[in-house]
């Protein structure tokens, strides 16, 4: 089945770069994300040209499930953070999503990958938390400590920003003063000016756990050296996706306990 899958991508995106081409459309093309791999040489291309292209890839962590270790990805998100050019977005809900299309139309030097769930999320409640155009920043505060400067920063992308909201409730109801802070696009919060990343994580705050379901490679540029990173140092498993997140630590109550002991509490 993989070949089949490969040769399809394989030609999908060649057939988008000859598009893109052509200057006469944006073209777009979905797939999952673990079958960016038989894009790359396309992809890279396409970056190298800086053409204005939409990749839609979906089933982007262990959620996938009883697919299994084949289908799940792990590595690919930074993978293609890597590649110069290209724009990677992971929206949280429903909202992020649409703000990461109007991004990605609006976005001409090169590529945007778009990094969906398959799994359903809940819809954020923007009345509680900061809009959802936070998004074309790259990076924005969520939700801030009451009572002064932020213990903890909580920071994730995606699926897993559902995490940090949970862990950013109950530790809140304690007294811990949490800053949780979303970032869907890396490439777009490097491009900020630098006052306002230090805002956003100013570096006076060592305390910043990550959580993203995937490679924690590169996510040390932003939780520093005392920081801790939750993520898939190894290939998934097949299994019912809440029982995948469950045994790799992707969970509320493991977000707490990896906080719990950065604090010292």
């Amino acid at each position: 089945p993989n070949i089949r899958f490969g040769i399809r991508e394989h030609g999908m995106g060649a057939i988008l770069n000859g598009m893109a081409l052509s200057k006469a459309l944006i073209p777009y093309g979905g797939t999952f994300l673990v079958f960016s791999d038989y894009m790359r040489p396309a992809i890279r291309m396409a970056a190298l040209m800086q053409l204005h292209i939409i990749y839609v890839f979906t089933h982007d962590s262990i959620g996938l499930g009883e697919d299994g270790p084949t289908h799940q990805p792990i590595e690919h998100l930074a993978s293609l953070r890597s590649i110069p050019n290209i724009l990677v977005v992971r929206p949280a809900d429903a909202q992020e999503t649409v703000e990461a299309w109007k991004v990605a139309l609006a976005h001409q030097k090169g590529p945007c990958a778009l990094i969906l769930s398959r799994q359903g999320l809940p819809v954020i409640d923007r009345k509680k938390y900061a809009p959802a155009e936070g998004l074309h920043n790259g990076a924005y505060v969520l939700a801030d400590s009451t009572g002064g400067k932020p213990d903890l920063i909580l920071m994730a992308t995606g699926a897993e920003v559902h995490l940090i909201i949970g862990a950013y409730e109950q530790l809140t109801s304690r007294g811990v003063r949490v800053r949780i802070v979303n970032i869907p696009s890396w490439e777009l919060f490097n491009a900020m000016p630098e006052a306002y990343r230090r805002e956003v994580l100013p570096p006076d705050v060592s305390a910043c756990i990550a959580v993203e379901a995937g490679s924690p490679l590169g996510w040390e540029r932003y939780t520093g050296s005392q920081g801790t990173i939750i993520g898939m140092n190894r290939f998934g498993a097949s299994a019912p996706a809440k029982d995948l997140f469950k045994a790799f630590g992707f969970t509320v109550e493991a977000v707490i306990e990896k906080a719990e002991k950065l604090l010292g509490l």
